[in-house]
């Protein structure tokens, strides 16, 4: 149950949605391949696993899991599970991803390998080593990049062997959902990140700044699949992502309005369903 809680389910929609939308766009081209987007998905999850055993590892070592933390609870801080058992449990999850991804290699060529390695090294890296991207400000960017843009034209490419404009504009929406995960987390923290001296996007910029992103990314979520209607020829099933407004104003309102930070655990897990919901409809758009 510990290692379960610790791998985080609650954000395992940054590992799915991507898989999808990029497979998507290859079954729409008629280039979609079972065999390499089920491994894709497979490397998707365990570097999500292994990321997020990095950070319960590097948060606890580091001092930023503190007694009064309102977030879920961190196995390692809890005790629950040894540091040396989550390092461990780390260095593990990201071989086999690691070892899982040849097989995309073998397909795709030297380009996946970088991409899987870059991918990796950065998933340990936003907790770790010496200048920790999350700690820095720079976790938001490596968010949108990696679980956006790189995760979707990824997809395509081991589908289709070839890049794919189309794949890059449907990566933005994914990204910019991903990252309002991230800013959820950052939101309910910034009292104790800035105590722990993790320089958050929230500690350096305010409260308001994370609100004011949050509204962007959704934003951004909403103007691509207009742009595949008006720019792309495509039909308007594509804009069926729209019939997830609603939705999005309901967590608008909770990120804005929240008189308890505690309560927005809940907003972070209605986040990550909001995030699967959207990409189901944007994958029945593009398919359609």
């Amino acid at each position: 149950m510990h290692w379960i809680q610790a791998a985080r389910p609650q954000t395992l929609a940054a590992a799915l949605v991507p898989i999808m939308v990029g497979a998507s766009i290859a079954a729409e081209n008629q280039l979609f391949r079972w065999d390499t987007t089920f491994v894709a998905l497979f490397c998707a999850f365990a570097i999500q696993i292994g990321t997020n055993f990095a950070n319960d590892y590097f948060d606890h070592v580091k001092g930023a899991d503190t007694p009064d933390r309102i977030g879920f609870e961190r196995a390692t801080a809890m005790g629950y599970i040894s540091p040396g058992a989550m390092l461990n449990a780390t260095i593990l999850t990201m071989g086999i991803a690691f070892l899982a991804g040849l097989y995309l290699v073998w397909i795709g060529g030297w380009v996946i390998l970088v991409i899987g390695i870059l991918s990796l090294l950065f998933g340990v890296l936003y907790t770790g080593g010496p200048y920790p991207l999350g700690y820095n400000g720079l976790g938001d960017i490596f968010v949108f990049i990696f679980f956006g843009i790189v995760a979707v034209m990824g997809t395509y490419y081991v589908n289709a062997l070839e890049w794919s404009a189309y794949s890059f504009w449907a990566s933005l929406p994914v990204g910019a959902l991903c990252v309002n995960i991230l800013v959820v987390n950052n939101l309910r923290d910034v009292d104790q990140d800035r105590i722990a001296g993790k320089r958050t996007l929230g500690v350096l910029l305010g409260e308001s700044a994370l609100k004011l992103e949050y509204l962007l990314m959704l934003l951004l979520s909403y103007t691509v699949p207009i742009l595949f209607f008006l720019s792309f020829n495509y039909s308007a099933w594509i804009l069926l992502p729209l019939l997830s407004i609603p939705g999005a104003v309901v967590l608008m309102r909770q990120i804005f309005f929240h008189e308890d930070k505690s309560t927005l655990n809940r907003t972070l897990e209605r986040t990550a369903q909001f995030m699967v919901l959207y990409g189901l409809l944007f994958t029945a758009g593009i398919l359609l």
